[in-house]
């Protein structure tokens, strides 16, 4: 037994009140740091990083033949040479998530939509909307982008100026609205020391603005359902806050916060409320009606900002995004203007300067192309499929869903580990996502899913995977260990240290 798996079991048997006491000291004091500073210690989790990180493959066998470059061919190589390289990588990584084996990740995919798309960007791929005067049709596609979203997400019942910009995605996103809370809290009410109260669901991108930007996170509890209390969320209100946020819906459980009563809170104490519909701007304006859906967008006066991926199920390319705000005064606290640098004067609206033409291009093709009601056919068929899904998986024993899907299944279990069925789930072919806190796991579902077979197959798979955890409890398979292990040591430190370390991985030539 390693150390870790050995540390993980102790772990687990520590009475759930001191383990509470220390996960709750293990957020102030950097436990990682003490255990490093014995020898010992610091040897066996260095041998055990390096043996968790031997499990997680990198390569794939199709790549082991495939020639590496450590420094530039002498001689460049020929298209007739390279081509034949990518398309057999490409043949190869395409037919999982062609066949609807992946959670999310690939929102269309049809053969015939990549084809207009991949048009459109050998049209505009020598474009960049730095140059406005070169290409100004690039302002009007992003204008239009901006606009046809904005409509989507309730635009029109309101008198204000609703308006945006178009970034690289989702994170992107999040980064410029909380960066834009940030500097207009602070020219408008002298905040020195921001704060953003935020649940726990809320996406890790809002962690990532408060590190990048020193905003302080204040993170408001889920119940069992899934479900903030609007109480919590006002209790945690301060003079410092500079805004509220809302998911419709978060990533992890695919559940919609209360957006009214938070609008509600945010008009009554001047603070922002951002609305991530990251995953949800193309999806939830479609079957609200069917779902009981209440408002969520900037029909309700205290939503000031909204995030949505059009490179999701807006079904344009990687990486589109567009940022909205009630106004172009909360808008401009998003540029950069720079008016003394020798090199002339400068602006750019998003933190990129150079940014690709043709990913704007794209996004607004795949837009005008789909159309209200190619939207609303495809929301509504990904929405059939969910409720289809749900009621099979409610029929297996020792799973729970969380709260009520749209088309994010989350899935617990109080008797069986359920990192193991996800690990099973992966040697059947499955690619699906891994939650924590609780443990959990989910099935984002999208057009891949909506193929004949997709979601049978995923239901009988599901059932064997459960079964077989049933039989055998014990074994963990595929990446179940290193799961449990992150999920369940108060050392959050080692979690990081890990992760970092996968990333260097992912680097090596």
């Amino acid at each position: 037994m390693s150390l870790l798996d050995s540390l993980q079991m102790k772990w687990e048997r520590v009475d759930p009140r001191l383990r509470n006491t220390i996960e709750a000291l293990g957020k102030k004091i950097p436990l990682n740091r003490m255990i490093r500073k014995v020898p010992f210690l610091e040897k066996k989790i260095e041998d055990e990083i390096g043996k968790i990180l031997k499990h997680i493959h990198f390569s794939a066998p199709y790549l082991d033949g495939v020639r590496k470059f450590r420094e530039l061919p002498r001689s460049g190589l020929a298209p007739e040479t390279i081509l034949p390289i990518l398309e057999s990588i490409s043949e190869h990584e395409t037919k999982k998530w062609q066949d609807g084996f992946v959670s999310g990740a690939v929102y269309h995919g049809d053969a015939d939509h990549i084809q207009f798309l991949n048009k459109v960007y050998s049209l505009f791929s020598q474009t960049n909307p730095l140059h406005s005067d070169l290409w100004p049709s690039l302002n009007k596609f992003e204008a239009e982008i901006v606009a046809m979203t904005a409509d989507l997400l309730g635009a029109s019942h309101t008198g204000d100026d609703i308006c945006g910009c178009v970034t690289s995605g989702g994170s992107e996103s999040i980064l410029l609205a909380m960066k834009t809370y940030r500097d207009w809290a602070k020219e408008t009410k002298g905040i020195s020391q921001p704060e953003l109260v935020l649940p726990v669901t809320a996406h890790a991108a809002f962690e990532k603005a408060c590190q990048y930007f020193k905003i302080k996170k204040i993170s408001v509890p889920i119940d069992q359902n899934g479900m903030i209390s609007v109480a919590d969320v006002e209790k945690a209100i301060t003079t410092n806050t500079i805004a509220l946020v809302a998911s419709a819906p978060n990533f992890p459980h695919g559940i919609v916060d209360p957006v009214a009563d938070l609008a509600r809170l945010a008009q009554e104490n001047q603070v922002g409320l951002h609305v991530d519909a990251c995953l949800g701007a193309f999806i939830l304006p479609f079957v609200k009606d069917a779902a009981g859906l209440p408002p969520f967008d900037f029909s309700l006066t205290g939503v000031t900002s909204m995030s949505a991926d059009t490179h999701k199920f807006g079904y344009a390319s990687k990486g589109s995004s567009v940022i909205l705000y009630r106004s172009p005064i909360l808008r401009r606290f998003q540029y950069f203007v720079c008016t003394d640098w020798p090199g002339g004067l400068y602006t750019s609206p998003t933190f990129a300067g150079s940014r690709s033409g043709a990913v704007v291009a794209q996004c607004w093709a795949a837009m005008v192309n789909a159309g209200w009601e190619g939207y609303e056919r495809a929301a509504k068929e990904i929405y059939a499929t969910t409720q289809r899904l749900r009621e099979e998986i409610e029929r297996i024993p020792h799973l729970h869903i969380i709260g009520n899907p749209l088309f994010i299944i989350a899935l617990k279990s109080d008797t069986l580990n359920i990192f193991s069925i996800l690990g099973h789930m992966a040697e059947k072919g499955w690619s699906l996502n891994g939650l924590h806190r609780p443990n959990a796991m989910h099935l984002c579902v999208t057009r891949r899913h909506t193929q004949e077979g997709v979601a049978d197959r995923f239901v009988e798979d599901l059932r064997q995977s459960v079964q077989m955890v049933e039989r055998e409890p014990g074994k963990k398979p595929g990446l179940a260990p290193i799961y449990g292990l992150a999920s369940s040591l108060p050392a959050r430190g080692l979690v990081g240290e890990l992760l970092r370390r996968y990333l260097d991985r992912l680097y090596q030539v």
